[in-house]
């Protein structure tokens, strides 16, 4: 049979959400773009894997980039409303962010995507990858590119490609970390071999029925048995509810996690692999089916996947169209995230210090907030404290990714674009949420066609050029420094953002400009989809909560907004107040974005 050849001059191999990110900008940047999944959708976790309760960048100053712009959409298409669940501030469901992405990428002319593509071969010349031979619709195709991008979640190109990668843990003694075992732990303790990575679920849905839960007929059965022990069996189902009374299965604690033989992942033996899909299938289906008898069927199974082949946006299913996976192959890179590069560099709302090239100028392109979090079987996993009590809630300290992450050290034109890029397996837990991801695939989309434009390598790009690209993207813009004090919205957003790039020493230690204050305004702030006036009472708990009082009932009061949370902090005692905001009855809380007078 003979082999087509096509070409591209960026090609995205993925499935990921920062792979879709990735070629998505790339496109936008006027290259010449092929994005390839192996699957129907195009979304990864935020979609076809059914992680639809988004954690980081929930506070309005990290909701930039195209990370911004998706929730924005939802909020849009969701007449519900995105409060829906008490582990996030966003719930949504899968269709519904698949709809947006595919909108997204049909509008782009020079953006083609092929699903249902597998991959065979990649092809180099020295340190220059030229081409990869691929099989669409059972035909041999090869394609030839000129930067190639690996937007998956398990990095699945490095192989392929003779790139450096790591895999698994490192030992504290390599980097410092504070929070890796010891050398000594790695070779004795087998559960570091039998445990080599995060361990990832495979998300079920599941539908509620109308009206309360009815009294549970009988406890979870085993190995489930501890589920609910914590919060009750009503909570530990609607931990992940999603508009429509959607219900994202996604419990680690005794619940849906996958702890076992997770190196058949990587096995050279697709019958290896293929166990572990099963095993990890079958486990969530008993997962469900033991919270529907528990729930005397108040919990049903959610069908809103298509079946498998079949590229519809409804469909039968309940189970997700991929796992969620936490973490896989990662890229050996020109710059590395190590976990001290994420923690803050004093205690409460304190930011991680400004990644720095040899000359004092930042290499940051995209920032995170995650906590930290580490999946694993048994007792949670010790590590370094990087969260903060801020606007009522508990929320990670930022920090900053440096360019140098996405490039790999090996091959001139290979970019990560996804949880796969250059970090420890301890930053990993802190770098692999959807948000960020998402604005690293911008970022490595827009490297791609920017050093094109330019005729250099990725490596050749000046930092500060992709960062002025970010910054300034007419339907995204992206903020690459963390700044605390300044909320997308800032009408000198950009222009604050380009004084931290200019001179990394205006960032102060809280996230915000040295001598620049932001001059928030608690009665400002954009408007959004479902929010309604609230008259009553505000008191604060003297620990960094506050409640929401109005007579008819009492809530937890939130804000994500950097001018509020400056409002509450300075709140003494109980004092009247009109709120503008929006009532998440399952967190339970009351969130809101600003003053009404």
């Amino acid at each position: 049979m003979s082999t087509t050849r096509e070409q591209a001059q960026v090609v995205v191999w993925g499935g990921g959400t920062g792979g879709v990110a990735a070629a998505l900008q790339a496109a936008r940047g006027g290259a010449d773009t092929l994005l390839l999944t192996p699957g129907a959708w195009l979304g990864g976790m935020v979609s076809a894997a059914g992680v639809c309760a988004p954690d980081g960048n929930e506070l309005s100053p990290w909701q930039t980039g195209l990370w911004g712009a998706f929730l924005r959409e939802l909020q849009r298409r969701e007449p519900e409303g995105l409060d829906q669940n008490w582990v996030s501030c966003f719930g949504y469901r899968p269709a519904t962010a698949e709809a947006i992405l595919r909108r997204w990428c049909q509008a782009e002319p020079r953006l083609r995507w092929w699903p249902g593509v597998r991959l065979k071969a990649v092809r180099r010349r020295g340190s220059r990858i030229h081409s990869l031979e691929l099989q669409r619709e059972g035909q041999p195709l090869a394609v030839d590119l000129e930067l190639l991008i690996d937007g998956s979640d398990r990095g699945d190109l490095f192989p392929l490609a003779d790139a450096p990668y790591r895999l698994g843990w490192e030992a504290r003694e390599q980097w410092g970390e504070p929070s890796a075992p010891g050398q000594a732990a790695l070779d004795l303790d087998p559960f570091f071999e039998e445990q080599p990575l995060q361990s990832p679920t495979w998300v079920v849905m599941g539908q509620l029925a109308e009206g309360p839960m009815p009294p549970a007929v009988q406890g979870l059965p085993a190995p489930f048995t501890a589920a609910a022990e914590a919060f009750g069996l009503e909570r530990t189902i609607t931990y992940g509810r999603l508009p429509g009374g959607l219900v994202m299965l996604n419990w680690p604690l005794h619940g849906n996690d996958w702890h076992g033989q997770l190196d058949r992942l990587f096995h050279a033996d697709p019958a290896r692999r293929a166990s572990l899909y099963r095993d990890m299938r079958e486990h969530s289906l008993a997962f469900a089916t033991a919270l529907q008898e528990a729930s005397a069927g108040w919990l049903g199974p959610g069908r809103c996947f298509p079946g498998f082949g079949d590229g519809a946006l409804e469909g039968p299913e309940a189970l997700a169209l991929m796992p969620y996976w936490r973490e896989g192959r990662r890229l050996v890179g020109r710059e590395l995230v190590i976990e001290q590069l994420l923690l803050p560099q004093g205690p409460g709302a304190s930011i991680a210090a400004l990644p720095l090239d040899g000359r004092g100028q930042t290499t940051a392109i995209a920032v995170g907030n995650y906590a930290n979090d580490h999946h694993y079987p048994g007792d949670d996993w010790p590590l370094a404290a990087k969260s903060c009590r801020w606007g009522g809630r508990w929320s990670g300290t930022p920090f900053a990714i440096p360019y140098g992450a996405l490039l790999s050290a090996g091959l001139d034109n290979l970019l990560a674009a996804d949880k796969c890029c250059s970090v420890s397996h301890m930053a990993n837990g802190a770098t692999r949420l959807q948000p960020l991801v998402f604005n690293l695939g911008q970022a490595a989309g827009a490297a791609a066609a920017l050093s094109l434009r330019l005729g250099v390598s990725p490596a050749e790009l000046p930092v500060r050029q992709l960062q002025e690209a970010l910054i300034g993207d007419a339907q995204a813009p992206a903020g690459p420094v963390p700044l605390w004090d300044t909320p997308w919205h800032h009408p000198h957003w950009a222009e604050r953002q380009r004084a931290v790039l200019d001179e990394p020493t205006l960032l102060a230690a809280d996230g915000s400009l040295s001598g620049r204050p932001a001059g928030l305004n608690p009665q400002r702030g954009p408007a959004e989809p479902g929010e309604s006036l609230w008259q009553g009472q505000v008191s604060a708990d003297g620990e960094g909560g506050y409640r929401f009082d109005n007579g008819g009932g009492s809530w937890p009061l939130i804000t994500l907004e950097p001018a509020l949370h400056r409002w509450l902090q300075q709140l003494d005692g109980c004092r009247s107040v009109e709120l503008v905001g929006c009532l998440n009855p399952w967190g339970p809380w009351l969130r809101a974005s600003r003053l009404a007078r």
